[in-house]
């Protein structure tokens, strides 16, 4: 058995016996539902996107009080031209909840998502806060008491009064939504999304927006939230601000927490594990203690503290390992699927296709670059060198986008990059490598090349939820198949990059880089920490790219190695230019010399 025959195994099991069930077991799996489906959009959010909220209760709110006010004010009913007990309302109420959310989602994610480190949690917090006392301070909204008298939903004439049917609604929702998140986290932009968590700086030099990924999985948790808001408004028919309170948007952040942020199934086990403990600790502990009070705060805690000291990854790794021992492995996609990308036409050999012109980098008081003269060409190894200290990453950054010159101009195969990001760079047709590896540590080798082929895709979020990027994606993985099988680690494919040695860490970033077709490659030390055969082999790549027609600028302090492949080699020394030339010429300089062995040794070897 497979683990998709497994799910729909369960799902068929839950399903058949659910006419069954006592009216309080399917009440907990209707609060299981509802829970899970805001705890998966925090996984999104924490677990996959890396942001921290603590706020998401206040948009369950935003969506339970938009269908309350919608089917019981008199005024929103005459607003939309219905009568006041349509059976279209709550439908509405749900376009308005979503709507509303997904507007304030945005607007507090243009502000909040800035921030960074425990500011950003801090700001979700204020937020939420601010939210749940409006709820109650709003007299529209019927203050502290609440609202009402909700209608029950109809669906296409049946109306869905018992739990038995509004559960069915739930968990129909719920499954497609993790059905639907499932298919967008195994596509490109899946892919995307996983890459904010390593930072700005890899991400958008793979061509990723960071700023408005983020904003748009900000939304994303937001509408599942309002969603669930929706659905519990018409569960309990009647609302008040009491559930979208702080404490409330904690326990959702415990679920995703407790059962694997980075999981999507983990949502659900935690929503599970938290509610009955709830439901059961409000029972036992004042049996046991002898008084009443919030004592499942405590072990909730307690509970907390033991996942994140023993099951750092949450409860369902752990428990998706086990059952992995008694399932059949997926079948792996067909690496025969034919390639159909956008193919870029690399320029003529010797034209110049990476110009800086006098560039130069002030961080304060410290010149790192002064007035930097350096162009790169087609079908050339060009070798940037110099001692530790000598401004050598910092014009790395300049000529990728990652800084802006302080000043000079930097242009890529004939257009000025002046003041544009580094997506922009990748977009033009630039690729680059990192002194220190950046890579998705937890994903698979194939994952991490196929990110480096982002902007040679187009899918949207909805296409890839409802997998209709197919065709597109096997062609990505093809191409991510074809540049890993090039660099020689086809027998890593599917390992975790995380497990690699850092050689070939530093080898899986090329591949990366070559998956996005660049007409520019820019390596960061690519043969650091690579034994002797290694290094030759990645020597024989590049060459193999040079006669191709790549521009190739390779930074490096493997003297022996760099002399071997570059064309050119130009030589910095705090910020300066001390020598350009061929490896003949510049091995001879005086100059050369002096900064490397220093002045006396330099006069010994003259």
């Amino acid at each position: 058995m497979t683990q998709r025959q497994l799910t729909m195994c369960a799902v068929g099991v839950l399903l058949g016996a659910w006419g069954f069930l006592p009216e309080f077991t399917i009440t907990m799996l209707n609060y299981i539902g509802l829970y899970a489906l805001v705890a998966v959009g925090l996984v999104m959010l924490t677990g996959v996107g890396g942001m921290t909220s603590f706020g998401q209760a206040a948009f369950v709110g935003l969506g339970a009080y938009a269908t309350a006010w919608f089917c019981t004010a008199p005024a929103a009913a005459a607003l939309v031209g219905l009568a006041p007990t349509s059976a279209a309302l709550p439908w509405i109420g749900l376009v308005a909840g979503l709507v509303l959310s997904a507007t304030v989602a945005w607007l507090l994610g243009s502000v909040t998502l800035r921030l960074s480190g425990h500011y950003l949690p801090l700001g979700t917090i204020a937020w939420g806060l601010s939210l749940y006392f409006l709820f109650g301070n709003l007299e529209f909204l019927g203050g502290h008491t609440g609202i009402a008298g909700l209608p029950a939903l109809s669906v296409g004439g049946l109306t869905l009064r018992s739990v038995h049917e509004l559960g069915l609604l739930t968990w129909t929702v719920l499954l497609l939504t993790l059905w639907a998140l499932h298919n967008l986290l195994d596509s490109r932009e899946g892919r995307a999304i996983r890459s904010l968590r390593t930072g700005r700086v890899m991400a958008e030099s793979m061509g990723v927006d960071t700023a408005r990924y983020r904003i748009k999985v900000f939304v994303l948790a937001a509408l599942l939230a309002s969603l669930s808001g929706w659905m519990y408004a018409h569960l309990q028919r009647f609302v008040n601000p009491t559930p979208f309170n702080l404490n409330i948007g904690i326990e959702y952040l415990f679920m995703a927490v407790v059962g694997g942020t980075g999981h999507l199934w983990g949502a659900v086990l935690g929503a599970a594990l938290i509610t009955l403990m709830k439901q059961y600790l409000q029972d036992i502990l004042p049996s046991l203690l002898g008084a009443s009070g919030n004592f499942e705060v405590i072990v909730f805690g307690l509970l907390m503290l033991l996942v994140l000291q023993r099951f750092s990854d949450g409860l369902w790794p752990s428990l998706a390992q086990f059952v992995s021992r008694y399932l059949k492995p997926a079948k792996l996609a067909n690496a025969d699927t034919p390639r159909g990308l956008p193919e870029r036409q690399l320029p003529e050999r010797g034209h110049v296709v990476l110009s800086a012109t006098d560039v130069s980098k002030r961080f304060g008081g410290l010149l790192a670059n002064n007035q930097v003269n350096l162009n790169v060409r087609s079908g050339e190894i060009h070798a940037l060198i110099g001692p530790n200290g000598a401004g050598k990453s910092t014009f790395f950054n300049m000529i990728s986008g990652v800084d802006d010159p302080s000043s000079g101009a930097v242009s890529l195969l004939g257009q000025d990059m002046s003041g544009r990001p580094s997506r922009a760079y990748a977009a033009a047709g630039l690729s680059r490598t990192f002194q220190h590896v950046r890579l998705l540590g937890a994903r698979s080798v194939l994952d991490n090349v196929a990110l480096g082929a982002h902007l040679r895709g187009h899918s949207a979020w909805i296409a890839s939820m409802l997998r209709l990027d197919r065709a597109e994606e096997a062609a990505l993985i093809t191409e991510a198949r074809h540049q890993i099988e090039r660099c020689g680690l086809g027998a890593q494919m599917h390992e975790t990059a995380g497990s690699l040695a850092l050689g070939q860490q530093r080898i899986v970033e090329i591949a990366r880089a070559l998956a996005g077709q660049p007409s520019v490659l820019l390596l960061d030390e690519p043969a650091a920490g690579l034994p002797h055969m290694e290094k030759l082999a990645l020597a024989r790549l590049l060459m193999q790219l040079r006669d191709e027609g790549l521009a190739i600028l390779v930074v490096e302090h493997d003297m022996e190695f760099v002399m071997n492949i570059a064309d050119r080699v130009t030589v910095l020394e705090f910020g300066l230019v001390i020598a350009h030339g061929s490896p003949a010429e510049v091995q001879v300089n005086p100059k050369v010399l002096v900064a490397y062995l220093g002045g006396a040794d330099a006069e010994l070897m003259t």
